[in-house]
């Protein structure tokens, strides 16, 4: 299994939310390529990057700073935030992503999601993210009336493969991921799945990796001291 240090940006610093919202926010950079070459000088093998601006106003917003990190770091980098059209996805990868995440546009433009499998085959990750079991949109703003387990099934069903999956009410919280939820996504056959919100110990990362996942992103507890990113990164690879 695969660990994913996070690197979420707002107005170009980084930062962590909690629970998805904005008033709770907490800055840990001021320039968040100096988080990025941190992480991976302690081993880190692939970076989560999140333009929360983007995500937010749903049109991208650090993308220099985005562009930054990726010719700073010799890691894989994948990028999500407000990638809303072909041109926004086209962008990203031009700039050196080596994946590109879709969440509300996966849920609100079928189109898009037929489009990006045609072009970026196995390069298209699809962000599901779940308030009370439910698929969340527009920044975690609003909650559609998608089930996320069956978003994930419809997905896959078109051929998509990787999915980070996060539960909102943990994501942040350092209370412990939803291992339920983890555990049904999952269940999805043919998923590939990327845990998402709450990881905080050893622990949880054994647990991911027992239900089937392959990647957590852990975010929090790494920039608060929590947890150690060369721990996470053993237990998820013995």
């Amino acid at each position: 299994m695969r660990i994913y240090p996070a690197v979420d940006i707002y107005d170009g610093k980084c930062v962590r939310l909690k629970e998805g919202k904005l008033e709770k926010m907490e800055m840990f950079y001021e320039n968040p390529v100096d988080a990025a070459k941190m992480w991976e000088e302690k081993g880190a093998k692939a970076l989560h990057i999140i333009d929360l601006n983007g995500a937010f106003d749903g049109k991208m917003g650090n993308h220099a700073a985005v562009e930054k990190i990726i010719r700073s770091v010799k890691i894989p980098v994948q990028v999500g935030g407000g990638l809303r059209n072909v041109k926004d996805i086209k962008k990203a990868f031009d700039t050196g992503a080596a994946r590109v995440i879709i969440g509300t546009a996966a849920v609100l433009d079928e189109e898009l999601l037929e489009t990006g499998l045609k072009e970026y085959t196995g390069k298209m990750v699809v962000s599901i993210d779940a308030k009370d079991g439910n698929v969340a949109i527009n920044g975690w703003v609003n909650v559609s009336e998608f089930s996320a387990y069956n978003f994930a099934n419809k997905i896959v069903g078109k051929g998509f493969r990787n999915i980070v999956y996060t539960d909102i009410s943990k994501d942040g919280s350092m209370s412990g991921p939803n291992f339920d939820g983890i555990e049904k996504m999952c269940n999805v056959e043919g998923a590939r799945i990327i845990a998402s919100g709450g990881i905080t110990s050893i622990n949880d990362i054994i647990a991911i990796k027992e239900a089937g996942a392959e990647g957590a992103i852990i975010g929090k507890a790494l920039y608060a001291g929590i947890l150690k990113l060369e721990d996470a990164i053993k237990a998820a690879e013995d």
